[in-house]
């Protein structure tokens, strides 16, 4: 759902804003943001000062500078911020235009009050954003002042993109998403209260920002609609909080307050008077619909209860008598959830974007109309697969009509209510209830319960969205109580039935208190007469005045895209209640009659369903096929363009020359670079480097899983390319290994080695499982084994066959000490039989004991390679083992000697660091005053010397 239910506020997020309320000064505060990713657009953090607020913003730019580019203003949704758009405004910026976003005013970081899209506030804060865009040496100016800008948004962004295309005309393009066209008949529908939904609204705005007090510019919330709060264009307008020392506190948080006290009048008395709906259609694009002339694609959700489908419609219906380009796209989401096809939008947006910002005729914009089909359920995943119709034109909502018969349904409300209208069953009735239906005009009689309770429920805010795609795959949630409906129904079907659009009938209503509230819905009925769905969960509310003596109205009734199949019937229901509605208090009595021929649906005949794919299998297979068969061929010729082995290095494990890999995409990124190094047999080798280091690159390479973009790799003096047969002499485990848990620990091994087509006798298992030390063990279950267990069955895994080279990355990952013990002496034993290890990990300490070799990395390249002993010897601080205790007067003749820094008693002897001595020097001074010298050594752990050569970094 696109509204944002507020979060509580984190001490670091208060944190954050009181350190931005004390560096906010001036026009504007900026931050640059830099990042290591080359990919990654440059982001530029600025608050700018508008009249009673403070604006959060964020500016996208990538590619070279000096370059101008369309702009693009990203708006986001009721009670979220800019961050929520920041994704699609990197992706824009990759693809060449300036992206401004912007939390809107109350929302995220930015201060002022919401106002709804007031026209004196928010919209203004978009022609200010575009006056700044104007001066960017970035954007592309159509001439001085005015930029080449698109807008985007969804819901209330989508609305401030229509309201700034209506009330500045530098605005060239725009892309509204899930949005109201009249916000006023958005949340007051045919004069009726749709609470739930207005409910949310007021709820999120209340604690949109409830971690500081509301604030206002001069006159900001109490001034009529229309009119420029006086003082307002004062930038630098003080806080003032809204309520004074005693007062009762604002009821509405950040809402303007003539927007509170509207809601708070509605929601008591449950019926919105003129004076609301004035107040909201000032704040509507419907305000300024006649000024809206530049190309516009509306993207509108299906499952929406919120800003149905209609609201979309006039939007197209507008700007197209403006004689601007216009395209609609009716997405299979919705407020209510489901699926918001975000990543086919957002490349819709950029393409039009592409077309009419750019100029690019050869962007392809897409049909001038979509809808989103149900096309069954995806076998892998159990989720919806769409499908999407296409029409050359917008059809509107009224296309192709269809009159479809209707009769009075048996066990309707009358029957319930023991009131008139409930007669026998005709022909095409459902049957259900036992009771006969009468003709059609002969009128329905049910009741509105006192208090409105208990509601009949349909869409419910939030949850819609997964029941509406329930309901275009035959199942559904809704529910009408007896006595409070009239309902009507449609013989079977002879052939299937596609609705596309708002399906009307036209009824005469009567009520014995002068007013009627109804809610119409269209049922999809199964054959049985009793399974019945309601399409997108949708009702249409309506409020009939002057009904005493009966009144004939039309009503229209939610526009769904909806396939109703062969021997289903048609079900109109026109319910007292509605649990996402108010409705009268007081108890009245209805009755409902037919007055027309029946129901009128729409069917869109020039819409087309696109060809359902194929399924993966019938093509992805023989794709399959032909790509190992190219790789196969790639394969033999790489080997036989293989160098020829150096016959020089036949016993010598591992010698790497020149190895260089740089990033894709990249010319100047090396994840590895001009790397040289050379393992000898019986070594285990260390492989060392802080993150990034290009540890695990090398190691892939190694492997034969990618090729380096210079230098060579020989093992055994072969060189090593992608499926070259020295590879069989390399067993490899790297990070983990995945069993069959519910076999046993030999029978994993035993059909691992078997997938390889090698002879069993070449296996050598019982050699690996020697050495990997697991006993009894093997004949249990995987599922059974401890993580050091299983990462010991990994290691045989990689040791089948015995290869003469075996590397290990990351083996003591997961384990606990004594099972990091146990991995140190399984490398140590696997060396000792004149076989090499190369180990990449993180332990110091662990490859300190069990390795003889190190290789340091930093940044691609190598740092130091050697034995380990000489790598951690090369520290200035020795140890002096002696034979008892050394006096304290000794000890200070030792401190005091010429190039000695320190003296320090330890375990066994003294610490001494050089500052200038040499050793050799050392030694024949502490000989010639008689200490009792037993030994002399370095003293530095791997660690230090491993910080030393790298600078400082992490492993």
């Amino acid at each position: 759902m696109q509204i944002r239910f507020p979060r509580r506020p984190s001490r670091r997020r208060l944190a954050a804003g009181a350190a931005a309320a004390v560096l906010l000064a001036g026009g504007g505060t900026w931050t640059a943001v830099a990042s290591g990713d080359e990919s990654a657009p440059s982001r530029e953090d600025r608050v700018l000062e508008m009249p009673g607020a403070r604006i959060d913003t964020s500016f996208f730019t990538s590619g070279p500078a000096g370059v101008r580019r369309p702009a693009v203003l990203l708006g986001h949704g009721f009670g979220g911020s800019k961050d929520d758009v920041r994704a699609q405004a990197e992706k824009l910026a990759r693809d060449g235009y300036a992206v401004l976003t912007w939390s809107a005013r109350g929302f995220g970081a930015s201060t002022g009050r919401i106002g709804l899209n007031d026209p004196d506030h928010e919209v203004k804060d978009v022609s200010r954003l575009i006056d700044w865009l104007a001066k960017r040496p970035e954007v592309r100016l159509d001439r001085d002042g005015d930029p080449r800008v698109g807008v985007s948004g969804s819901s209330y962004g989508g609305a401030i993109s229509l309201l700034a295309a209506g009330y500045d005309q530098r605005v060239d393009a725009i892309a509204p998403q899930i949005t109201y066209w009249n916000l006023a008949e958005a949340l007051f529908p045919d004069g009726v209260f749709k609470k739930l939904w207005a409910g949310i609204f007021f709820s999120t705005g209340t604690a949109a920002s409830a971690d500081r007090p509301p604030e206002r510019a001069p006159g900001e919330g109490d001034q009529p609609p229309g009119r420029a709060p006086g003082g307002g264009e004062n930038a630098g307008a003080a806080r003032q909080p809204v309520t004074q020392p005693g007062a009762r506190p604002a009821a509405c948080g950040r809402f303007q307050d003539a927007l509170c006290a509207m809601y708070e009048r509605v929601a008591v008395t449950g019926k919105p008077d003129a004076a609301a709906r004035k107040l909201l259609e000032a704040r509507s694009p419907s305000a300024v619909g006649d000024r809206i002339k530049v190309p516009t694609l509306i993207v509108q959700g299906q499952a929406d209860s919120l800003f149905p489908l209609s609201h979309a419609d006039a939007i197209a219906k507008a700007v197209r008598a403006g004689g601007a380009p216009v395209a609609v796209d009716w997405i299979a989401g919705g407020h209510d959830g489901g699926d918001r096809e975000t990543e086919r939008v957002e490349a819709r947006i950029g393409a039009w974007f592409d077309r009419y910002l750019k100029g690019d005729e050869g962007a392809d914009t897409g049909p001038a109309f979509r809808v989103s089909r149900t096309g069954g359920v995806d076998s892998t995943d159990g989720r919806a697969r769409l499908r999407g119709a296409t029409g050359d034109g917008y059809p509107g909502l009224r296309n192709g009509d269809r009159t479809i018969p209707l009769t009075g349904g048996a066990g309707a409300g009358g029957a319930g209510a023991g009131a008139p209208g409930a007669g026998a069953a005709g022909a095409g009735a459902s049957g259900a209830g036992g009771g006969r239906s009468g003709d059609a005009a002969r009128p329905q009689v049910f009741r509105n319960p006192a208090g409105g309770t208990p509601p009949a429920i349909s869409a419910v805010p939030g949850v819609g969205g997964g029941l509406a795609q329930l309901s275009s795959l035959g199942m559904g949630l809704s529910l009408d109580f007896p006595g409070q409906h009239a309902r009507f129904e449609s013989p079977p079907l002879t052939e299937p039935l596609r609705i596309t659009g708002s399906p009307t009938v036209r009824v005469t209503v009567t009520s014995d208190t002068g007013e009627a509230v109804l809610f119409g819905k269209v049922y999809d009925v199964g054959p049985d007469g009793r399974r019945q769905v309601l399409p997108a969960q949708l009702v249409a509310p309506v409020r009939v005045e002057g009904a005493e003596r009966g009144k004939t109205v039309e009503l229209t009734l939610p526009a769904v895209d909806h396939e109703v199949e062969a021997g289903h019937r048609l079900r109109l229901v026109l319910a007292a209640t509605d649990l996402g509605y108010a409705t009268p208090a007081a108890p009245a009595t209805y009755s409902v009659a037919l007055a027309g021929d029946g129901l009128s649906v729409p069917t869109a005949p020039g819409v087309r369903t696109e060809a359902a794919g194929v399924p993966w299998w019938v093509w992805g297979l023989p794709a399959a096929g032909a790509l190992v068969a190219a790789a196969l061929l790639v394969t033999a010729r790489r080997r036989t363009a293989a160098p020829a082995p150096d016959a020089g290095l036949t016993d010598v494990p591992l010698q790497i020359t020149g190895l260089t890999k740089r990033y894709a995409k990249s010319a100047d990124r090396y994840a590895v670079r001009e790397l040289s190094f050379r393992v000898e047999k019986g070594q285990v080798l260390g492989l060392l480097g802080p993150n990034g280091a290009g540890k695990t690159t090398t190691l892939r390479m190694l492997m034969g899983l990618i090729t380096p973009d210079e230098g060579e790799i020989r093992v055994f003096g072969h060189a090593i390319r992608p499926g070259a047969p020295v590879l069989s002499r390399v067993g490899a485990f790297v990070e983990g290994a995945g069993f069959l848990p519910h076999l046993s620990g030999t029978e994993n091994l035993e059909l691992y080695w078997r997938a390889t087509g090698r002879p069993a006798a070449d296996a050598h298992i019982e050699e690996a499982l020697e050495i990997a030390g697991l006993g009894d063990a093997l004949a249990r279950a995987v599922r059974t084994y401890s993580q050091g267990m299983r990462q010991r069955l990994a290691i045989a895994q990689a040791m089948l066959g015995l290869p003469d080279l075996l590397i290990l990355d990351e083996p003591t990952n997961g384990l606990d000490p004594p099972q990091i013990r146990e991995m140190r002496d399984v490398m140590i034993r696997y060396a000792a039989g004149g076989r090499t290890v190369i180990v990449s990990s993180h332990l110091l300490s662990e490859v300190e004991q069990s390795c003889t070799h190190l290789v340091v990395m930093d940044r691609g390249r190598l740092v130091q390679a050697g034995p380990v002993a000489e790598i951690t010897g090369a520290g200035d601080t020795l140890l002096v083992t002696t034979d008892g205790d050394v006096p304290d007067g000794l000890l200070d003749k030792i401190g005091a000697m010429p190039g000695v820094g320190s003296v320090a008693r330890a375990d066994g002897g003294l610490l001494v660091r050089l500052d200038g001595a040499r050793a050799g020097a050392l030694i024949a001074e502490l000989v010639r005053l008689d200490v009792p010298l037993t030994g002399v050594g370095p003293h530095r752990r791997l660690e230090d010397a491993f910080l030393t050569l790298i600078g400082g970094g992490s492993a």
